[in-house]
């Protein structure tokens, strides 16, 4: 027999609980699955592994005990507005194996809400570990079997630049990231080796423990992702991710922060630095990174780095964004990723950077031009000293909703070179007229009662 999810449900008395694919009648024991039920409060408890399909139905709360896989050849379908808890004492993860598929797709009604199991009012970053997505598009590693990072030892990587695993959509992830070893973490939403077939759009992942999302190689694309009051990275990619991303937007709690320096996007080749290709090549266009620093003398963690580390070789892009209030703007570090800045493979262009005391620098030693690269004629970047001449403070509230609209970045995009995928708009960062958060995000979930 496979082996299949072990489930407790979670109920004032004992009872035996069935769930039923799409394809079978409910009422009936599927095939091939097989429960188990014990008494708790209210929630169905999810654990061990599946090779079979299987739905989490919105009429119910379910609890990630442990690590929870989701096996090749099998497909976990998620109903709109349903909520699934991570446990702490465990590290409740899921995990999507490569082969697998994960169908999540919510709307901007219900949202599907992965979250703590701690009762609103006592929940923190790293309450569970996270959502760990697995495929078989290319990495720049030398082997497609590479193991994720986290504890989970899975394999991930392969040569199908178009894998589908699945979709994540309209989907919240709050306190996750979990170090399980120093430099081995699970992160928010951890993309490994994902390909173009998947969907990945209107996504938020909020207080996570690490970084609030990670792209180890792959070739998936995003729209829409929401990075908030996280406490390492917004943003990390490495191992030779090449997806294409917009509207993302990064908001930090000047009060959280890691000890291995916080910043808005890191982005490195590799571990190492090397030639290995593919390279880390994403290209990003209309992206928002709020710092910690709204204005000058706003108090915040020292553990706050960069708006941007680029980094070990990485040949990413970034068009059309906003990068405010970090104590550094751009540090590009090293002399093959200066390289790559001279040759336009990494490139920067139409952004601007805002209320950096250090808007441009450099690694200690280096005699790199980073200013005269950034503002080279043709670039249509710009360095403000202040962030009140953008009209961008809404986006540092840490009392309530932020607000994005009605800045003064409605002009001054451009898309040369840029293909299909982005749309074309005319502001620069992640917001013009419509606020795309509306509905569907939350930004307030630790008080929020599910």
């Amino acid at each position: 027999m496979k082996k299949l999810f072990n489930l407790l449900l979670v109920t004032f008395m004992a009872v035996t609980f069935f769930a039923c694919d799409d394809d079978e009648k409910e009422g009936t024991t599927p095939k091939g699955l097989e429960f188990t039920t014990t008494q708790r409060s209210g929630m169905t408890v999810v654990s061990g592994s599946s090779e079979e399909n299987f739905t989490m139905r919105a009429n119910q709360k379910y609890l990630l005990e442990g690590f929870v896989y989701v096996k090749s050849g099998a497909t976990l379908t998620i109903e709109p507005g349903t909520v699934i808890m991570g446990d702490k004492a465990s590290m409740g993860t899921l995990i999507i194996e490569r082969g697998a598929k994960i169908m999540a797709e919510g709307t901007r009604e219900k949202p599907i809400v992965f979250t703590s199991a701690q009762p609103a009012g006592s929940r923190n970053p790293g309450d569970w570990g996270g959502l760990i997505i697995l495929g078989a598009a290319p990495t720049n590693l030398p082997s497609n079997n590479a193991k994720i990072e986290g504890g989970v030892d899975r394999e991930y990587g392969g040569t199908d630049a178009a894998d589908n695993s699945g979709v994540v959509k309209f989907v919240r992830i709050e306190f996750p990231g979990i170090a399980f070893q120093p430099d081995n973490e699970i992160n928010g939403l951890t993309l490994g080796g994902v390909g173009t077939g998947t969907v990945i759009d209107y996504v938020q992942v909020s207080y996570c423990g690490d970084d609030s999302f990670e792209m180890f190689g792959g070739t998936v694309n995003a729209k829409h992702l929401i990075a908030f009051k996280t406490v390492d990275d917004m943003f990390d990619t490495d191992n030779g991710y090449s997806g294409k991303l917009q509207y993302l937007v990064g908001i930090s709690d000047p009060t959280l922060a890691d000890a291995s320096g916080s910043n808005g996007f890191e982005s490195d080749g590799d571990a190492q630095g090397s030639d290995a290709t593919p390279k880390t090549s994403a290209i990003f266009s209309n992206v928002s990174l709020f710092g910690p620093k709204a204005t000058a003398s706003t108090t915040f963690n020292t553990n706050f780095r960069r708006g941007l580390h680029i980094r070990r070789n990485s040949n990413i892009q970034l068009h059309n964004s906003l990068v405010a209030g970090w104590p550094t703007g751009l540090l590009l570090d090293g002399t093959k990723t200066q390289a790559n800045a001279t040759a336009g493979t990494m490139a920067i262009k139409n952004t601007v950077i805002s209320g950096s005391a250090n808007a441009l620098t450099v690694e200690s030693g280096s005699t790199f031009d980073v200013a005269g690269w950034f503002n080279a004629a043709g670039n249509g970047n710009s360095v403000e000293a202040d962030n009140a001449t953008l009209n961008i403070s809404g986006g540092f509230n840490q009392t309530s909703r932020p607000s994005f609209t009605g800045n003064n970045l409605q002009g001054g995009a451009s898309f040369d070179g840029l293909d299909s995928f982005f749309e074309r708009v005319e502001f620069r960062g992640a917001f013009g007229a419509e606020d795309w958060t509306a509905g569907w995000a939350n930004f307030d979930p630790k008080n929020t009662a599910y």
